[in-house]
């Protein structure tokens, strides 16, 4: 009699493909559909190729800013629709690679030196994709520069980047990362910096560079002030698919990493996931797989767990690639559904000593996805045990603990394997996500490539900084005469964002810019200006 341990051994036979072109295998051998799944499917999943064979030849996929969407062809320019586009991509990627050359020689360097660090400044795609290859490519020793990001607005964040960097700012190049320019949080992180070069008596224009749209805010900043170069962002590249464009090239060039294998890596992934046959599509058996563990509905959360420390990163990189582009209330025929994947992960085996618990034994509402590096390290093994047991093998027998345990638990799993972590292979597990996402927005119907939700979000926080200048405004009118929040909502005739101004004024409190005169309870206080403070706005 067969078995539970030998049908699942011949599940993996069945169910695993190896890919040895882009150094990948894909086992879906501890998910659960029915043998005939894929059948069942394969209108769908046609209708997806076509969607994406569509996308590659230049159709507009972004109607609502009426753009094309077009990461694919920078791994492989010769597919864009024009000349025009066909050669842009090509000058980019040349001016890249001699502008870190130059760098990298002296030829260009800050007042101090050479360039030995750089300083990325950017937020969601301009800094999640150059962290995660930072983080999974770099070798410290072996670096060409060190990396330093200023990825969000929070003050104490920036003070402590520049606090550990503020005696070699002379030798620290920044790479300010914006396609409109206007984005607030690269903004106030450019403000910032520059604010520092200046307290140590440095020039910031001597010391930067950008990437950015054409025509942009910060383009015509840079231009102006004469920085050492401005690379494109073009529209028809969202942000979270930017990772092959300047956007990460340019930093990953800088540390030393060889783009090259980078977009050859990923170029090598989109030539095989083109394929229409299933049985040799590994972006295709992903997103349906995904399609059957959520039932089409984002009904469980996906959890990413890499058995690697190399790739911790890759999880916070996929937050953004999939559940901004999944994450839609309207399908593309204007039915309200709430699509999409929540995701999370850290990495094994640290998830044996954190929420693996709840994983096997608590709520089922998830899938996992393993990713499993067979090559343990470049140098000499290390034997931890006799017999030869090395840590690596520690790892390895952690990750198929997990596996089977989770499973024996009713949870379902993907597990991806690559034999080590390269330029190349990085670049592969890129450019498989991305067309995974692509092609379960078809089955699920879907706009994968807008963002409405996250322009709501920037235009409610614009509306909080409204409220701020209001504020003060109100206060000075009343030569600061103290006011309780629900007067002062009245006296700005915004008695709907009362709980709004209430937060605004906590908040200049706690920075000494204002100042509370005790009331009955929280919110019998009265907020005025602070003493000896100026009649003008404290916002400069």
């Amino acid at each position: 009699m067969e078995t539970d341990a030998l049908k699942l051994w011949q599940r993996y036979k069945e169910r695993t493909t190896f890919h040895d072109e882009i150094g990948l295998s894909l086992d879906l051998s501890r998910v659960d559909f029915a043998d005939d799944f894929f059948d069942q499917q394969s209108e769908s999943i046609n209708k997806a190729f076509t969607a994406m064979a569509d996308l590659e030849q230049g159709a507009i996929a972004n109607p609502d800013e009426n753009r094309m969407v077009g990461h694919y062809w920078l791994r492989k320019p010769e597919l864009a629709p024009s000349e025009d586009i066909q050669q842009q991509i090509k000058v980019c990627l040349e001016n890249v690679k001699a502008f870190a050359g130059s760098v990298h020689s002296g030829e260009i360097s800050g007042a101090d030196g050479p360039f030995e660090n750089v300083i990325v400044i950017g937020i969601g795609g301009s800094a999640l994709g150059p962290q995660f290859v930072s983080h999974a490519l770099g070798c410290s020793q072996a670096d060409r520069m060190k990396m330093w990001f200023l990825d969000n607005t929070d003050p104490d964040g920036i003070d402590k980047v520049i606090d550990e960097i503020e005696l070699s700012l002379g030798k620290t190049l920044c790479v300010v990362i914006s396609k409109s320019g206007g984005t607030k949080e690269t903004r106030n992180g450019m403000l910032e910096a520059r604010a520092a070069y200046e307290r140590k008596g440095l020039n910031f224009e001597e010391h930067v560079c950008a990437v950015t749209g054409g025509g942009s805010a910060l383009d015509q900043i840079a231009k102006d002030g004469g920085w050492l170069k401005r690379f494109p962002m073009w529209d028809w590249v969202g942000g979270r698919t930017s990772e092959t464009s300047a956007v990460g090239l340019l930093p990953a060039a800088l540390q030393g990493v060889c783009i090259d294998q980078l977009l050859s890596g990923a170029g090598a992934c989109d030539e095989l996931t083109r394929s229409s046959d299933l049985s040799n599509n590994p972006a295709a058996r992903l997103a349906l797989a995904w399609f059957h563990c959520c039932n089409g509905k984002g009904e469980k959360d996906m959890v990413i767990l890499p058995y690697k420390d190399r790739l911790e990163l890759f999880s916070r990189y996929l937050q953004q690639l999939i559940m901004e582009s999944l994450g839609k209330d309207k399908d593309l025929d204007g039915n309200v559904v709430h699509q999409g994947i929540a995701v999370y992960g850290n990495k094994g085996s640290t998830d044996q000593h954190a929420y693996i618990q709840q994983l096997r034994d608590g709520v089922p509402n998830f899938f996992a996805t393993f990713i499993e590096v067979q090559k343990e390290r470049s140098g000499e093994l290390f034997h931890v045990e006799q017999g030869g047991v090395t840590a690596g093998d520690y790892l390895s027998g952690f990750f198929q603990g997990t596996r089977k345990a989770l499973y024996e638990s009713g949870r379902e799993s993907i597990t991806i394997t690559i034999n080590e972590v390269t330029p190349f292979s990085v670049g592969v597990l890129i450019a498989l996500y991305e067309r995974a996402v692509g092609l379960y927005a078809s089955l699920v119907n879907i706009n994968a490539y807008h963002q409405p939700g996250v322009e709501a979000g920037k235009k409610a926080a614009e509306r909080v900084i409204d409220l701020e200048l209001a504020l003060f405004e109100c206060l000075m009118r009343r030569d600061g005469h103290p006011m309780k929040v629900d007067d002062l909502a009245m006296e700005m005739q915004a008695v709907d964002e009362v709980e709004t101004i209430y937060k605004v004024c906590e908040h200049l409190c706690a920075n000494g810019r204002l100042a509370k005169l005790p009331g009955e309870g929280p919110f019998e206080v009265q907020y005025t200006f602070p003493k000896g403070s100026s009649d003008e706005l404290p916002l400069s």
